[in-house]
């Protein structure tokens, strides 16, 4: 069996998240009375946390003065409604239950603050199943750089390449192939770049089409 764990970026790869953090963002518009950002307009930023879709929304930067507010209060308000609406998408539990009946043990490597991650995990009732979870304020860099996966990996005393790291960004590419894993990328996710020029060893369309490639594998 050459790999023995697989590690999922959370938003956009696991749980489609979009529509809380959209959402979020939607609540603070219409809060100070602006108009309204639609979710198809910002939902593909999704991946990119508070610091895009502050941009997306209120067209903030993080050298503004009134950033790192509006970031405190995003951050406050999505953690009320974390799940209200995420969910994960469709495959993916059955793709769960799949690597937990291979023997197979999986994780998740996050760019999302640590107790966030958490929490979205275990309103989900995902958490328990999750061997590792790597959050993005866990090691000294978040993604790209390799330490979250570096970090994942020896959580799981494992050694790099007997994991796969599956994202829906360029930095999750990048992280787990600079920290010597097999990188999967994935269309259905957040992809606010050209997928094709990633580098990944193998994009894929679907969980389904994961479940498969895991199945033939491993």
């Amino acid at each position: 069996m050459r790999y023995k764990a697989v590690l999922f970026d959370l938003d956009g790869t696991l749980v489609d998240t979009a529509p809380d953090l959209c959402g979020t963002i939607q609540d603070m518009q219409s809060d100070r009375g602006v108009d309204i950002t639609p979710l198809q307009a910002m939902q593909h930023l999704s991946s990119g946390g508070a610091r895009a879709l502050l941009k997306a929304g209120f067209g903030l930067e993080p050298h503004y003065p009134e950033f790192q507010a509006m970031r405190g209060e995003f951050l406050q308000r999505y953690e009320e409604r974390i799940a209200r609406d995420s969910a994960p998408y469709s495959g993916i539990v059955p793709l769960l239950h799949g690597l937990q009946s291979k023997g197979l043990r999986w994780g998740v490597v996050t760019n999302k603050p640590y107790y966030l991650a958490e929490k979205l995990l275990n309103e989900l009732d995902l958490l328990q199943h999750c061997s590792v979870l790597i959050g993005g304020d866990t090691a000294e860099k978040p993604k790209p750089s390799p330490l979250p996966c570096l970090m994942a990996a020896a959580e799981l005393r494992l050694p790099c390449d007997a994991c796969v790291m599956v994202g829906d960004d360029a930095r999750d590419i990048q992280a787990g192939q600079a920290a010597g894993m097999y990188s999967v990328a994935v269309r259905y996710g957040y992809i606010a770049s050209d997928i094709q020029h990633w580098g990944a060893d193998l994009i894929l369309n679907s969980p389904h089409d994961l479940a498969t490639w895991v199945n033939n594998n491993t």
